[in-house]
């Protein structure tokens, strides 16, 4: 009988399947793909410009921002992920500034200091989504960008994600709790608190898997060891589908006012 594999967030062991990871390798081109788009729809050009990431993990996705022309920081609750953001950053020359802070609680990151705000793995994570997008306010220049991706509330993204993803022994990647029905958050929530703090959502945009089987059979390949985190992506192949509703994950960008 095949061994269970060892489900652990921010891990540095190899064996150790973080689900937090893989998302982060999943979502990346997509992520950086609709980062480009609301760029061009706002005229507005990465080089000489200021960007945080709120839930920024090991790295991945403040490096492409960096790539970019942006100068970026890079904020995480987990001291282990923001430890090896700062070693990927230093091995690959980018400069990435890193910190450790919750969402909620930015501490001395400066008010008014950034042009964008990209916050990934964060809102269907917090239980005080009003703080979370306050700091974001907070730290946005007038004018500013906050760029978020999240999961909706969905009768499929609570299949995926409170059962596959966390429950189901055959396809959990995901420790218990990571997860919750009232966490996961539907568009009119977001735009409802980010209007409170003066943020005008302009955009959401549904992606998903190209096959959604695919997903499944990368998530089973990566528990068994049969593949490794950066083989992940061209399986899963996630693409834009904007005009669509969102079953489960969805992106957005919200001005501040």
């Amino acid at each position: 009988m095949a061994t269970a594999p060892h489900i652990e967030l921010d891990s540095r062991s190899p064996e150790a399947v973080d689900g937090r990871q893989i998302r982060a390798v999943s979502f990346q081109d997509v992520r950086l793909e609709y980062v480009g788009r609301t760029l061009r729809t706002l005229d507005m050009a990465a080089a000489g410009r200021r960007a945080i990431v709120v839930g920024g993990g090991r790295g991945l996705l403040p490096a492409g921002l960096a790539r970019l022309g942006f100068e970026v920081l890079s904020v995480d609750p987990s001291a282990t992920a923001t430890a090896m953001a700062r070693e990927a950053s230093e091995r690959e020359g980018l400069g990435v500034t890193t910190r450790t802070a919750p969402a909620e609680e930015l501490g001395d990151v400066p008010d008014a200091g950034f042009d964008l705000a990209y916050y990934a793995d964060t809102l269907e994570i917090t239980a005080d989504l009003d703080r979370v997008i306050a700091e974001a306010a907070r730290v946005l220049k007038p004018g500013g960008v906050l760029v978020y991706d999240t999961v909706n509330r969905t009768p499929l993204s609570r299949l995926v994600y409170l059962g596959a993803f966390q429950s189901l022994p055959m396809t959990r990647i995901m420790p218990p709790g990571r997860y919750a029905a009232a966490r996961l958050r539907p568009p009119a929530e977001v735009t409802a608190t980010l209007e409170r703090h003066g943020l005008r959502n302009e955009d959401v945009c549904d992606f998903k898997p190209k096959n959604p089987p695919s997903l499944v059979k990368a998530v089973l390949a990566r528990r068994r060891g049969r593949i490794t985190d950066e083989e992940i992506p061209p399986i899963v192949d996630f693409v834009l589908a904007p005009g669509t509703r969102p079953l489960v994950t969805y992106l957005g960008y919200a001005r501040r006012v």
